[in-house]
């Protein structure tokens, strides 16, 4: 079976850090490029951040900018999400995608998902 799951998340003060994983599993991450999502309270999912297979990142949401990145892993086919400096407008639950060859910033570029980690951010 193939499957993403991310772990990492939690209840973060603002100014925090937190590092999600997603691991995967019945496949190698090696030839796929892995994006981060992330769905806030009533708004609509939105692209974060990709990580192409080669360990490259394109950006997508100029908010966290200098603030986030990702690394893999494929030894240990996963990969990481590091989230510094974060804030309250940070909140929401966080997906990993992956998606053969090319990082995309659109959600229906992806093959597989995980099923998300909450990220709150609050004092």
């Amino acid at each position: 079976q193939l499957q993403l799951v991310e772990s990492g998340g939690g209840l973060v003060q603002p100014g925090g850090s937190l590092r999600l994983s997603c691991a995967a599993s019945g496949f190698s991450l090696d030839y796929y490029a892995i994006g981060w999502f992330r769905q806030a309270p009533g708004k609509e999912r939105e692209g974060v951040l990709c990580i192409s297979r080669g360990g490259g990142s394109t950006n997508y949401a100029d908010s966290v900018k200098g603030r986030f990145t990702a690394s893999r892993d494929n030894a240990k086919n996963t990969v990481y999400l590091q989230m510094n400096s974060l804030k309250p407008e940070d909140t929401a639950v966080y997906y990993c995608a992956a998606r053969q060859r090319f990082c995309s910033g659109y959600e229906s570029a992806y093959h597989y998902w995980g099923q998300g980690t909450q990220v709150t951010v609050s004092s």
